[in-house]
């Protein structure tokens, strides 16, 4: 009965309306604890700490004492926190914080941290004290005797707040360590085998990829996963949701058919090729395709055996669709792509080889290595390896829906500490872009005149840069912050809010840092609340509603004065893509261009929902191909976990070649031999691993084919992926069971690698585009578009 009524309430819950009262109500029972406490010494404080653990985690990395099953080694699900804890546990995490920090936790933040410690995704608004507040509640979970990852966007963020919180941890007893690319393998297991690690999504799913090719349990980094807690949620859990972590090997250096490159270079819009409105796909026209034939010396583009089609296609989406300074950097002689939820670079990040490689000869560079994919992981499937997981953000409401479907989290809007003030401007809307950068420029002026600081938002690298080169011929200096300069964000945010300045970013300004007024040492602070605080501008509204508030929580940062404006246009990119049919009627006025037509609010929020439901679909999409792919990857790796930590290969290959493998034995020895065993098996298991995860890309990409059949494309993939999955373990046995007999033996041993196992010389880690033009998208678009039209109708 309870399981249904949980169930119901689940279904007739709005998303983000947690109840707020248990925490509430328990406000008054910690306040209480406070002097006491407070005459504690800090290793009383220490001790009092102490009597909360319920558990210590086991010694990692794993020794003898290793528990042999995947079964035995699954973190049970953490019990449900109770009151009396969570008011001890806030308790002594505010005295912690108040001794270590000089900052006494507000109350919201309490109500934050047990939002947290129940399993929530907690939304607290800008300069609220996230940070706090998530680390109050790792070490509540680690005192519970958990494992904690806290898990964040980026490196600089995961080790800025390990190392700014230590000093709390350290007072309630907890370890506390963080991972990032430039620690060794020793470094990193010290790391992990701290009771709360911080670290970068991408680091953290690095690690466990680096795990899953490893031959012996000793080298193993991360203990089993137990809790996450999910720094800036939003951006992580839905923003990089669609994005895989892929783990490569060496196979030689990518190859871009430069010749299609040169060709698609010279050919004209609109005569030789056309683009949907959308920028997601680009085509010859018969005009097109007869001028690539003849420069690739009369052959014919569409015969069943030529093999140029693909690649002139490919050279042609990265000639049309992808533009530089919008979707990439050339920096350093490398291509660069940018991510565009955040505007920053995204480091590690690169396409789908073919169009890497037809970005880089586009661009005239060399191509980057090609490598074979061992295995990936998307953002969703790692963090569903936690039996318990927590978030925090400024901005979870506009996909509190999203949240709910792919995390089974819900969301508690934390109130906060002081009223927000800032005054949020209506949009200011113009007829064409010109005449929205004309009155950006002149809002600017007006309001710099009055010495107020100024943070305007724009779209990408390429508008930054026009609109501070505008700023320049009108004398109104300013700082560009951008992907470009990535490496001195936190400088030039600390500056954002003194007198008279003015910042120009990309949607990357300063997300995980505060813009203080007065600048970093608040010495012009008064000067500037008087002015009415940081003014906040966006240049155009964001294809997210979220995007939109996260510039606006620049300003207004715990009841400081603040105020924001958005500029838009009938022909900004969000509009032309998602909404290009303008209503009739709408007029603008002769000499600004400026419409105050409601029709034209009103279409820009509908392109907007269009741009939000596009995506949402695209995400559903990928998981439901992803799903599978991610149900057979955990069938396997519960294998390859059982042969790595046991004798099951030397057992499996024994009595497949049982006398080869005696012989072996009395040659090698049977401790020997086992570790061979292992070795051989792990190698074909992975290599099998690595071509069938090749296999269903491929499929992947071509089975929108299967459509013009009038079959559903995802049951087909269904139906061609899982009797490809069921041929691995058969096959696995028989290969290594070949290799065991024709590997040769001599007086150092026996040589595996003359026998072809032969792991690739290096590996390395990056991040990739899912099918940035896949015809999935195409329907997602269409469907959603449909669907709003209706309801327009």
């Amino acid at each position: 009965m309870n399981r249904v009524g949980k169930r119901l309430r689940r279904i007739i819950q709005r998303p983000g309306t947690v109840d707020l009262s248990r925490y509430e109500a328990l406000l008054p029972a910690i306040e209480k604890r406070e002097p006491e406490l407070k005459e504690l010494s800090d290793a009383e404080l220490t001790e009092a700490a102490g009597k909360l653990r319920l558990g210590r985690p086991a010694p990692w990395p794993a020794s003898e004492t290793t528990p042999d099953t995947e079964e035995e080694t699954q973190a049970p699900a953490p019990a449900a926190i109770s009151n009396e804890q969570l008011v001890e546990l806030c308790a002594l995490g505010r005295e912690a914080a108040r001794r270590a920090l000089d900052e006494r936790a507000f109350d919201v933040q309490l109500v934050g941290t047990m939002g947290l410690l129940t399993g929530h995704v907690v939304q607290m608004a800008t300069g609220e004290g996230k940070t706090l507040a998530g680390a109050l509640a790792a070490a509540g979970y680690a005192l519970q005797g958990r494992r904690v990852h806290v898990i964040s966007v980026n490196d600089y963020l995961a080790r800025r707040d390990a190392e700014w919180m230590r000093p709390v941890y350290e007072l309630l007893g907890v370890r506390v360590g963080w991972v990032e690319p430039a620690l060794d393998p020793g470094e990193r297991q010290r790391a992990y085998g701290a009771e709360v690690c911080y670290g970068a999504v991408s680091e953290i799913g690095f690690d466990v990829l680096r795990d899953r090719l490893i031959t012996s349990p000793d080298a193993l980094a991360q203990p089993e996963p137990e809790v996450a807690i999910v720094d800036e949620a939003d951006s992580v859990l839905v923003d990089e949701a669609r994005v895989p972590l892929v783990m490569a090997g060496s196979v030689d250096a990518g190859v871009a058919d430069e010749e299609a490159a040169d060709i698609v270079r010279r050919l004209r819009l609109g005569l030789h090729y056309e683009t949907d409105s959308d920028g997601r796909n680009a085509w010859l026209t018969p005009a097109g395709a007869s001028v690539v034939e003849k420069s690739l010396g009369g052959v014919d583009l569409y015969d069943s055996e030529s093999n140029r089609l693909a690649s002139v296609n490919i050279a042609l989406h990265a000639h049309a669709l992808l533009t530089r300074d919008v979707d990439y950097l050339v920096r350093d002689g490398k291509v660069q792509l940018i991510n565009a939820s955040r505007g920053r670079v995204a480091e590690l990040q690169r396409w789908p080889d073919g169009l890497q490689a037809a970005v880089e000869a586009k661009e005239k560079l060399p191509p980057s290595d090609r490598g074979e994919i061992l295995d990936s992981i998307t953002v969703q499937a790692l963090i569903a390896r936690y039996p318990r997981v927590a978030g925090m953000t400024g901005t979870a409401s506009a996909v509190a829906e999203q949240l709910r479907e792919f995390y089974e989290l819900e969301v508690a809007v934390i109130p906060p500490n002081t009223e927000n003030i800032r005054t949020d401007a209506k949009d200011r809307i113009f007829a064409s872009p010109s005449h929205k950068l004309r009155a950006i420029v002149e809002d600017i002026r007006t309001v710099h005149g009055t010495g107020r600081p100024i943070l305007v938002g724009t779209q990408d690298v390429a508008e930054s840069e026009e609109l501070a080169d505008k700023l320049a011929k009108a004398n109104l200096p300013c700082v560009v912050l951008n992907a470009r300069n990535d490496a001195e964000e936190a400088e030039i945010i600390a500056d954002a809010g003194k007198f008279e300045a003015v910042t120009v970013s990309t949607q990357m300004a300063g997300r995980g840092t505060d813009i203080r007024l007065g600048g970093s040492d608040g010495a012009d602070r008064e000067r500037v609340a008087e002015l009415g605080g940081l003014h906040v501008i966006g240049t155009a509204r964001y294809p997210s509603s979220r995007l939109d508030d996260q510039l606006r929580g620049r300003a207004g940062r715990q009841g400081d004065p603040g105020g924001s404006v958005y500029f838009a246009s009938l022909n900004d990119e969000l509009v032309l893509g998602c909404a290009p049919d303008v209503p009739e009627g709408i007029s603008a006025e002769d000499e600004t261009g400026e419409i105050i037509d409601e029709a034209a609010h009103r279409h820009i929020r509908h392109a907007q929902r269009v741009a939000e439901g596009v995506d949402l679909e695209i995400h559903r999409n990928t998981w439901r191909y992803t799903r599978l792919i991610e149900h057979q990857r955990t069938s396997l790796l519960a294998h390859r976990d059982e042969l790595l930590r046991t004798d099951l290969a030397a057992e499996i290959l024994k009595k497949a070649e049982s006398e080869r493998y005696e012989e072996l034995s009395e040659k090698l020895g049977a401790q020997r031999l086992a570790e061979v065993c292992r070795e051989v098996m792990l190698f074909h298991l992975d290599q099998l691993w690595s071509d069938h995860l090749a296999f269903l890309n491929e499929v992947r990409e071509t089975i929108h084919l299967r459509a013009l059949a009038r079959e559903t494309p995802l049951d087909e993939f269904h139906r061609t992926a899982i009797p490809e999955f069921r041929k691995i373990s058969g096959e696995v046995e028989a290969r290594s069971a070949k290799t065991l007999v024709d590997a040769e033996t001599g007086e150092d041993g026996i040589d595996l690698h003359g026998s072809g196992v032969r792991r690739p010389t290096s590996t390395w880690t990056y991040l990739v585009h899912d099918n940035p033009f896949d015809s999935d998208a195409e329907q997602a678009l269409k469907k959603v578009r449909g669907m709003l039209r209706k309801k327009k109708d």
